[in-house]
């Protein structure tokens, strides 16, 4: 008896979700010692997340030809390949480096939203749709955890050269196992798909993800919302190591520990919450509950002492990551549901673009803040209350919405 086919789309899929995330993040990880080797101040990783960012929204603009012509499957394994390569590229260590790598480093990570979207909703069974949906999704926070883990002390003992280089291998390696998937969930290729530059810079490449949003009335609202949960959660998972090393004092392998703490609770609420969202039927409101829940998380993380003891440090590290990074398969789950099967990729590459946005512009805005003003506190405390505020919001749009069907 064969393994059923959601069992493996879900297990390629996280797999891939998780290698992304973890390469990610592995930058931020060793931000305090990558920063300094190339002489810039310790907010400009900021700058350099915004960049990976980037690259992830230029994937979701442009990617969908290369996605049609080689399948989500080969897509994948593309992306894992361009990050190791970005990860090459940073280890030059030289400011240029980091602005190439971090670019390459986004494009690399475009192809798991719209690929493990089209993959997942094609085998899935639709009572568990969400749940299947927010373990795939998982796959991030649990990467960044192995980033904390695994990174941080490799970085210490060895030098963050040998830390990224490390990932290098990871990355490569995960592409190699999904290759077997490829015969079975590549199958809806269009080999006669062109990839010209004509054919990626056409109106039609840019806008068919753009337009996807107005399929259905809820996708505008909530792809705000997930705009705003973005900026919260990329704001927590940049600047984390660099604030507790930076602001608090602590060494790098501690605050490895911290993030870790933070993308662990991600990892086990994705679940949780993807669970909770399949049984209550209603996954828009659980967000927008969530929304709330984590502005003050967020508030209580921000406002966290300089003298504070190391359990607490973890635990508010951990409440973070619980209700501010457990949101993706949710939304991902509910945009694929509001939609046609033959639109998931196109609706799921038009909202997460948007949703990168707010990846793309958090970063750069929280540096700005931080060299302003030189309070870290205050650039936590904004991006924490905006998704307070977005969600009153979302809630009046969604329930119209709705209520229109």
């Amino acid at each position: 008896m064969g393994i059923p086919a959601w069992i493996a789309a879900l297990s390629a899929t996280l797999l891939m979700q998780t290698v992304a995330s973890f390469l990610t993040q592995s930058l931020p990880v060793v931000a305090p010692l990558i920063t300094a080797s190339a002489g810039l101040p310790p907010e400009a990783i900021g700058n350099l997340a915004a960049l990976v960012a980037l690259g992830t929204v230029l994937f979701l603009l442009l990617g969908g030809p290369f996605l049609a012509r080689f399948g989500p499957v080969r897509t994948l394994q593309a992306g894992a390949a361009i990050s190791a390569i970005a990860m090459l590229v940073a280890a030059q260590g030289s400011a240029a480096a980091l602005v190439l790598a971090s670019l390459l480093l986004g494009i690399g990570y475009g192809p798991s939203p719209p690929a493990g979207s089209r993959i997942l909703a094609a085998t899935a069974p639709p009572g568990h749709r969400t749940l299947i949906f927010s373990v795939k999704q998982a796959g991030a926070p649990l990467g960044g955890a192995l980033a904390g883990l695994a990174t941080a002390p490799i970085a210490a003992q060895f030098g963050w050269v040998a830390a990224l280089l490390a990932t290098i291998a990871v990355a490569l390696l995960a592409a190699a196992i999904i290759q077997p998937l490829e015969r079975t969930l590549d199958v809806e290729r269009d080999p006669t798909q062109r990839l010209t530059i004509l054919t990626l810079f056409r109106r039609s490449t840019w806008m068919a993800p753009l337009a996807a949003l107005g399929l259905h009335g809820a996708l505008p609202p909530l792809t705000v919302l997930a705009m705003s949960f973005a900026t919260l959660q990329g704001c927590l998972f940049t600047f984390t190591v660099t604030w507790l090393t930076v602001d608090h004092g602590i060494g790098l392998v501690q605050a490895g520990t911290a993030f870790a703490c933070m993308q662990g609770a991600g990892v086990v609420a994705r679940i949780v919450l993807g669970w909770l969202a399949d049984r209550t039927g209603q996954p828009s409101l659980n967000l927008l509950v969530q929304a709330g829940v984590a502005c003050a998380a967020g508030i209580a993380f921000a406002l966290m002492p300089g003298s504070s003891p190391t359990w607490l440090i973890y635990l508010l590290s951990g409440l973070a990551g619980f209700v501010a990074a457990s949101w993706n398969g949710i939304y991902m789950s509910e945009v694929a549901r509001l939609v046609q099967p033959a639109q998931v990729a196109a609706a799921t590459s038009g909202s997460t673009l948007f949703t990168f946005l707010g990846y793309l512009a958090a970063p750069i805005f929280f540096a700005l803040m931080v060299s302003l003003t030189g309070s870290w506190t205050l650039a936590f405390l904004l991006a924490a209350g905006q998704l307070g505020v977005v969600g009153l919001g979302a809630a009046v749009l969604l329930r119209r919405a709705i209520r229109r069907g």
